[in-house]
């Protein structure tokens, strides 16, 4: 699979909102750490799937690169 550079721009724009939202989620959970008790399991779990997101986009991007 080969991205053009389209493709490149938008998966660059996925990782960046991904990453604003982990940076707000950990920001929001430093600023309210009572906020953040009631379910941490679930805070934790959103928090990991949006950084598997980040990894998955930037494998993507990484072997497109590695393919020329």
């Amino acid at each position: 699979m080969e991205l053009d550079l389209d493709e490149s721009s938008l998966a660059i724009g996925r990782i960046e909102r991904a990453l604003s939202r982990i940076e707000k989620a950990l920001a929001d959970r430093a600023n309210h750490p009572e906020s953040a008790a009631p379910s941490p399991t679930a805070d934790q779990s959103a928090l990991k799937a949006e950084v598997a997101a980040v990894i998955g986009e930037l494998d993507l991007l990484i072997a497109e690169a590695n393919r020329g």
